[in-house]
């Protein structure tokens, strides 16, 4: 054989992700729990994707935007209520909302049942944030609208009230 025609060297293919019911990170914000299926370590960071379960009347973060990442939420059970400017959008299970950036937003569960959503980051940076917003909270202090701000502004991410 020639060195032109011997088979290539096989390339390592990716490893698979399987994250059970069980598994994932757990982040706890307040009454919202949310399960980090994929925090980007499998997606060369391109990709990230994460479970809320947002508990009755839950007040969602101050609408704010991002500066380099989509954001993806598709409602698995109950109703979300998005705020996208000044437009509602009431999202039942089935729904997909996709949030590019520069796009300011929000949600919440007004209801009086849970809601559960699937929620995607392209790429991946978001997640940090939410673990940042735990770590803040872990010691019993409250969240300040200040440290929820320079939280998010590590993310290239800030409140809607600022000029885009």
């Amino acid at each position: 054989m020639t060195e032109e025609a011997k088979p290539s060297r096989q390339q390592a293919e990716p490893a698979v992700s399987v994250v059970g019911p069980g598994d994932g990170e757990m982040i706890v914000l307040g009454t919202t729990r949310m399960r980090v299926l994929e925090d980007g370590s499998h997606t060369g960071h391109r990709l990230a994707i994460a479970e809320s379960v947002l508990v009755p009347h839950t007040q969602g973060p101050p609408q704010h935007r991002h500066a380099r990442h989509d954001e993806g939420f598709y409602i698995l059970s109950g109703t979300v209520r998005f705020t996208v400017g000044d437009e509602d959008h009431d999202a039942t299970a089935g729904t997909l909302v996709m949030v590019p950036p520069g796009t300011p937003h929000t949600f919440a569960n007004l209801t009086d049942q849970p809601a559960v959503m699937l929620s995607t980051f392209t790429p991946d940076l978001y997640v940090q944030y939410f673990r940042d917003l735990q770590a803040e909270l872990a010691d019993g202090r409250p969240l300040t609208p200040q440290a929820n701000i320079d939280a998010m502004s590590r993310y290239a991410t800030e409140p809607a009230t600022h000029p885009a």
